[in-house]
This record gives C-alpha cells, structure tokens and sequence, in this order.
C-alpha cells in the first residue's frame, strides 16, 4: 500500500510541477472553454486524457509500443498549441458548441502523446516492480486528482473574471488562448527536431 502512495504522490508532483509547466498549460488550454455548468464535460475530459496517458505508459512499460523521444517531446508542446488554436476558433462560430466528441478524440490522441513524454522515467522506476498495474494506477489516480486541482483553479479564475470583471466568456477564452499559445512557442523552439 505504501507503494500506491508513492505513486499517487508521483502522479501529483507530475502534474503540479510549475518547473515542467507543459501539463498545467494543457489542462488550461483545455478547461478555459468551461464554466462551472458545464464542470462534468471538463471532468469527462481530463478522465479521458489521464486513461489515454497511463494507457502510453502501459504500453511503454510492458514493452508494447515505444516511440521517438525527441519527436514526443516536440509533440507535447504542439498538442498545446493546437488545443488553444481550436479555443480561439471557437470564439469566432456564431454557435457555442463544444464539439465534445472531436474534443474527446483529440484529448485521448493528446494524453497518449502527454504519456509517451513521461514513458523513460517512469519504466526507470519500474524496473524494480515486480507488479507493475498497481502502480499504473496508482500514478494515474495521482494525475486524476491533480488534474481536478487545476481545472478547478480554471474555473474558479473564469468565474471570477465573468462575474467579478464583467468580462464576456468570448474574450476569456481568445485572450487566455494566445497567452498559452505564446507561452507554448519558446518550447516548440527549444524542442523542434534538428
């Protein structure tokens, strides 16, 4: 049991670290479209996204399915860009629809990327386990947890900016997207394959 906690303390300090900011700006890119009525979309989300990232990790550790690191690792900031892209592009349709199923798919494709990123360390880790499920799950329900922390920061900071500020959802959504965008180019820079 002490080993699931480690794990979940690992899936935490994954998501959390400010010093690999990669994840906190996916799942900001991701949650700012919401609001809290429509919370259990972003929760379906970041579910689909932590399932599909232990999933590359699963692969990885069981020796199922590797990939190139330096592509990854070039992937994971362009999966940013594009999630703020398609917020941006949002704003513009005159109708507000989520496109949940395209967003779903485009998420599980994301989480499988996110997770192949994290895949060398953490097969360095599981060298030693002799039962690897228990701490694959327990790394994702670290993620899981985490991930609900950021997307309620999201929210709380939406609300607050919609009712506090008078800011319309629309603006939310464009200016917050080309921040992210512009915090993603310095590590599709650094990262593109030479």
């Amino acid at each position: 049991m002490q080993d699931f906690w480690f794990y979940i303390k690992l899936g935490l300090e994954h998501v959390l670290d400010l010093n690999a900011y990669d994840h906190i700006l996916f799942l900001s890119a991701l949650a700012i479209p919401f609001t809290f009525k429509s919370w259990k979309q972003i929760v379906i989300l970041a579910t689909i996204f932590t399932v599909a990232h232990c999933t590359s990790l699963a692969f990885s550790v069981y020796g199922i399915f590797s990939i190139n690191v330096a592509l990854i690792e070039f992937l994971i900031p362009v999966t940013i860009a594009l999630t703020a892209i398609f917020n941006f592009s949002r704003v513009f349709k005159k109708e507000n629809v989520t496109g949940i199923y395209f967003q779903s798919l485009a998420t599980a494709f994301f989480g499988l990327i996110h997770g192949f990123g994290f895949s060398n360390y953490f097969n360095m880790l599981m060298a030693e386990e002799d039962n690897k499920i228990s701490p694959l799950l327990g790394f994702a329900t670290g993620i899981e947890f985490s991930q609900i922390i950021i997307i309620l920061i999201i929210l709380t900071l939406a609300f607050l900016i919609h009712s506090v500020l008078k800011v319309k959802q629309s603006i939310f959504i464009g200016v917050t997207s080309i921040l992210i965008f512009v915090a993603t180019i310095p590590m599709l820079i650094d990262t593109f394959p030479k």
